[in-house]
């Protein structure tokens, strides 16, 4: 559908708060800079503040928009005859080896961890979109799979997929904050890739397969 005018100048004030919040968060410190600000600094309301993110903490992760459905989105993407896990492993090397921002792989990036991890209210956060990531995960699998509630393995599974993008996320964050360059990265990101599918099982490796029509 076309976007109406309405609608693109509401998705642009929304990313134009979100940047600027962004911007002094990253300046200052999440706990240091308060939404009255905010609003100061993007000439609107509070209120118009708080009508597009409900949370402070909404402000600072809205780039993390759609990353909760990713695993899932990738599973129910895989080609015919491809696993779930050979899926996500298939798509995160792309990611890895196009040296993608959405595994952090960009200038900044060290920065943005930083502000998390001096926020305790960032850091819970950022515990629940994992949780979600990997409930999201289950659920994808569930339906692919056509599994009932009582069966284990789907949930086992995720658990194993969700645990390649933590490692490889992780990995990557270790890396960026002691200094790496997003290139070099991306390289080293790409043998730990392989080592995880060194790691993993075939009934994990193999689970999910999809079939011709």
């Amino acid at each position: 559908m076309t976007e109406g005018l309405r609608e693109r100048k509401k998705r642009q004030t929304k990313q134009r708060i979100s940047d600027i919040a962004t911007g002094l968060f990253l300046e200052r410190g999440f706990a240091a800079v308060t939404v009255a600000e905010i609003a100061e600094a993007a000439d609107v309301s509070v209120n118009t503040v708080y009508n597009y993110f409900p949370a402070k903490e909404d402000l600072f992760f809205d780039r993390m928009e759609g990353v909760t459905q990713r695993l899932a989105r990738m599973i129910r993407g895989r080609d015919v005859g491809e696993s779930a896990a050979r899926a996500v492993l298939r798509e995160i090397r792309g990611h890895v080896a196009a040296v993608s921002p959405a595994y952090g792989l960009m200038d900044g990036y060290a920065d943005f961890m930083r502000v998390i991890e001096d926020a305790p209210t960032l850091k819970a956060r950022l515990f629940h979109l994992q949780q979600d990531v990997r409930q999201a995960t289950v659920a994808a699998l569930r339906e692919e799979v056509g599994a009932g509630p009582d069966d284990p393995v789907p949930l086992l599974v995720g658990s194993q997929i969700g645990w390649i993008q933590g490692a490889v996320v992780e990995f990557i964050t270790e890396r960026m904050t002691a200094g790496g360059k997003a290139t070099e990265v991306s390289r080293e990101a790409l043998d730990l890739l392989d080592e995880i599918e060194d790691l993993l099982g075939d009934k994990v490796l193999d689970y999910a397969v999809r079939a011709a029509g």
